[in-house]
């Protein structure tokens, strides 16, 4: 099942989301150690901010975080990383890390890292044109966040 979002403003949430978002904010800028000092700041219960953590974003911060992680066996000739990127970036991907292997037995695996926020066409659908690239012997998702 695909996940879904909505954009709602925040007087209409319920006060345990709001306030988990608030103990998140703590967290990220340092102004508190643990949970457990971030919730007794801002008077949420522990269960409350670890049922919701994982569904309560601020908007900026949704669209940095979508970074896949994506792993390829490629053969080892001249350009199929090059079109690789090519075909990521026509999509409107932008390539944060690229880790290669050296080539054994003329396959090299190569793991990059892509900032996903700003596709232009869905994430299956770009993996799938990957897939095609003649050169490419695997493709597959290893992270997400």
């Amino acid at each position: 099942m695909r996940e879904r979002y909505y954009l709602v403003r925040e007087d209409i949430l319920p006060e345990a989301v709001v306030k988990t978002l608030q103990v998140k904010q703590l967290l990220a800028a340092g102004s508190v150690r643990t949970v457990h000092e971030a919730v007794e700041q801002v008077g949420l219960s522990r269960s409350a901010f670890y049922k919701y953590k994982d569904g309560i974003h601020q908007l900026n911060q949704l669209e940095r975080d979508r970074i896949v992680t994506v792993s390829f066996d490629l053969e080892h000739r001249s350009g199929i990383l090059s079109q690789v990127l090519a075909l990521v970036a026509s999509f409107g991907g932008n390539v944060l890390t690229i880790n290669q292997s050296i080539p054994l037995q003329g396959v090299a695996n190569v793991v990059i890292s892509v900032e996903t926020s700003h596709l232009t066409e869905d994430l299956d659908d770009l993996l799938d044109k990957l897939r095609s690239v003649q050169g490419v012997k695997r493709v597959q998702i290893v992270g997400q966040g």
